[in-house]
């Protein structure tokens, strides 16, 4: 009797101890990751390289008094957390900074290489990523969440945790200007429909690291910060590439070279636990793995489909920021664009455009060459070829698809749709119009039906005013035509071109030539044109385009016995395709200013606002600071935190403007590399 007296009184210790533990404490962790793949348990502090392992064991360094900016309730419940719990746990900003462990979580860092900007280079790895482990999916998940996450564990990694043998020359923190654009964004990401990781939580602390924000050689201190990330793995293209052999241009190796059989084990982890259907449906190796690299092709193309149809812009698309899984992967110096132009870089240190906008598709077809060659000899180089000939073809039927619904094209595909959908690019482009207004718009011009009271010439004169609204001004037009070149340097270059051509492209390019001479050629005829003569321009560019979509409309009408049904799907679909409000950097910038000053309401506004991008959201209009009256002032800002360039800080009173409509002015210094 008293043995099982006291067996019973443990066990009701052990249920009150389990009751007593708050949410975090009881996250369920099965960190699959470090049991199937090679394991690195040297405690030897400082940066090393580390050979034939794909983690590395690391202690997160505490913060000082960490406390939260915001967290995502959304991002959370994917771990069976409840958001206000979190918020009033005490332990909460420390567990979810790193800065104390929670109970099962193993601290580790990933060793991956990368090509960046299109050299090899080398040992790259979590620099101040942390991995802390992998929670068990909870009871009751949506099941297409399931369906896209099939391993039944998602990941979570906390970024600015501290030093780790990959953080190269710097310090493994993070500061709040880049913690909050991370955290905001993936979260935009999600809620656009877009593949992508997760960000649950923004800590900040009283911890302090030097940052040279303007550039100006005046470092001052900045706020350590951490994002807590959340995916069912954060393995990239990079990963593959620890096997690479020394490389032809740059010398440089992989860690782990010779090791092949490492690269097997990687694969057979990968496709058992995130490509199941595949593991099952192909039994031999060789076309198993084939049909791995073809899921990853089309998931890719997928994805730079859909970043193409709501302006976004990654700004580092090197072979260790591409997921394995397809998802958008590491946010550092992205934008969305605001006036469309394809050769926007939202990246400022990306001086030949490498990354630009219209540059995607093909930067992330060449990324998946490097991964096809990292995943030889199990994959096959001319399986990986035949597969790589696909990738043309599925990436523009996803664009395709994609831009017929953002113009309501829901009915019939004709092969003058594409002409239809550059000739609206060109004539934004032409017309300096906003991306994201303009699109949005379009659901407001219909074609002419049958007994329709307002004529066709007024029908298009109110659809010509309606796009005018969303075009750049002359004063917008030519800032944004200046060359970013100096004026002796374009010469000195135009000039090498010709006289030595072997110098010339080892420190330019014609490409980025070019650029420079039309951007030239664009303002000498804005100098020459006034306010009038542009809008009058701008007004007939805008007619051509608006009759020829009308006619394409009145295609889609055809046959149809219902024609308001017909109407009003198309503007049904349109307005949850289109975005009315998407993550302009000047939206962040007023999010980071105001938690800088210590308040964190615009951050915890903007998510709000972001979680129903397609949705008009009452009082929640204008930012929180617009309402406690006077202007505040904007000076440039710099994401990038081991890359600095000289650049002189600038200040300009600012208007408030709705997050829904084009950007003010002043967002046009916002500075980002």
């Amino acid at each position: 009797m008293l043995l099982l007296s006291l067996v019973g009184s443990a066990r009701m210790d052990d249920m009150g101890l389990a009751m007593s533990r708050t949410q975090l404490e009881r996250l369920d962790f099965d960190n699959v990751v470090l049991k199937k793949l090679p394991l690195d348990l040297s405690q030897e502090s400082g940066v090393r390289q580390v050979k034939g392992a794909c983690f590395s064991r690391v202690k997160p360094q505490p913060l000082t008094s960490p406390r939260f900016v915001a967290v995502s309730p959304e991002a959370l419940a994917l771990l069976g957390l409840d958001g206000e719990e979190v918020m009033d746990d005490p332990l909460g900003p420390a567990y979810l900074s790193g800065s104390e462990i929670m109970p099962g979580s193993e601290p580790a860092a990933h060793c991956y290489c990368g090509h960046q900007f299109g050299q090899f280079a080398g040992q790259l790895g979590d620099g101040a990523a942390c991995y802390l482990g992998e929670v068990k999916v909870p009871p009751g998940q949506d099941p297409e969440l399931l369906r896209e996450n099939p391993s039944g564990r998602w990941e979570i990694q906390v970024k600015g945790a501290g030093l780790t043998p990959y953080s190269r020359q710097a310090d493994g923190r993070k500061v709040l200007r880049s913690s909050i654009r991370e955290f905001l964004c993936s979260e935009a990401m999600f809620f656009l429909g877009v593949p992508t990781t997760r960000a649950g939580s923004v800590v900040t602390s009283d911890s302090t690291v030097m940052r040279d924000v303007y550039y100006s050689g005046n470092p001052r201190h900045e706020k350590c910060s951490v994002v807590l990330r959340i995916a069912p793995t954060f393995l990239r293209f990079g990963s593959f590439e620890i096997f690479k052999k020394a490389d032809e241009f740059t010398g440089r190796q992989g860690p782990s070279y010779g090791l092949d059989e490492i690269r097997g084990q990687m694969m057979d982890y990968v496709i058992e636990m995130f490509y199941p259907e595949i593991q099952q449906n192909y039994p031999d190796r060789v076309e198993r793995n084939v049909a791995f690299f073809r899921e990853v092709m089309l998931r890719t193309a997928r994805l730079v489909a859909q970043w193409q149809c709501v302006g976004f812009c990654h700004g580092v698309l090197n072979t260790d920021n591409m997921s394995i899984l397809g998802l958008t992967l590491d946010y550092g110096p992205y934008g969305f664009m605001d006036r469309f132009d394809p050769d926007f870089i939202c990246n400022a240190s990306d001086n030949s455009g490498r990354y630009s906008y219209q540059a995607q598709p093909a930067i992330c077809r060449w990324n998946l060459v490097k991964l096809a060659e990292a995943l030889a000899p199990e994959l096959p180089p001319d399986r990986a070829k035949a597969v790589m000939d696909e990738y043309l073809d599925l990436y523009n039927d996803f664009y395709l698809e994609n831009m017929r619904k953002k113009l309501g094209l829901l009915r019939k595909k004709e092969p003058e749709d594409e002409i239809l959908i550059t000739e609206l690019l060109r004539t934004m482009h032409n017309t300096g119009a906003d991306f994201t207004t303009t699109f949005r718009s379009l659901s407001q011009i219909f074609c002419s039906t049958e007994g329709e009271s307002v004529g066709e010439e007024d029908s298009v004169k109110q659809a010509i005013d309606l796009l005018l609204e969303q075009c750049a001004s002359l004063e917008e037009l030519r800032a944004a035509n200046k060359p970013t070149m100096d004026p002796r340097e374009l010469a000195m270059l135009l000039s090498m071109a010709q006289s030595n051509p072997a110098l010339f492209q080892m420190i330019s390019d014609r490409m980025t030539i070019a650029r420079q001479l039309e951007r030239l050629s664009r303002l000498k005829d804005l100098m020459e044109t006034s306010q009038e003569e542009l809008k009058t321009k701008q007004a007939d560019e805008w007619s051509c385009w608006i009759t020829q979509y009308r006619k394409r409309l009145a295609h889609e009408l055809e046959g149809q016995s219902d024609v308001q049904a017909v109407q009003e799907e198309r503007v049904r679909v349109m307005d949850s395709t289109n975005p009315r409000v998407v993550l302009r950097n000047y939206i962040a910038q007023n999010a980071i200013e105001a938690a800088e000053n210590g308040d964190f309401s615009e951050v915890e506004r903007v998510l709000k606002v972001l979680e129903k991008p397609f949705s008009s959201q009452p009082g929640l209009e204008l930012p929180a600071w617009v309402s406690k009256g006077g202007t505040t002032e904007l000076g440039e800002r710099d994401e990038g935190e081991e890359q600095q360039q000289g650049a002189t800080p600038t200040s300009t009173a600012r208007n408030p403007v709705p997050y829904d409509s084009k950007p003010p002015a002043w967002a046009q210094e916002i500075c980002v590399t």
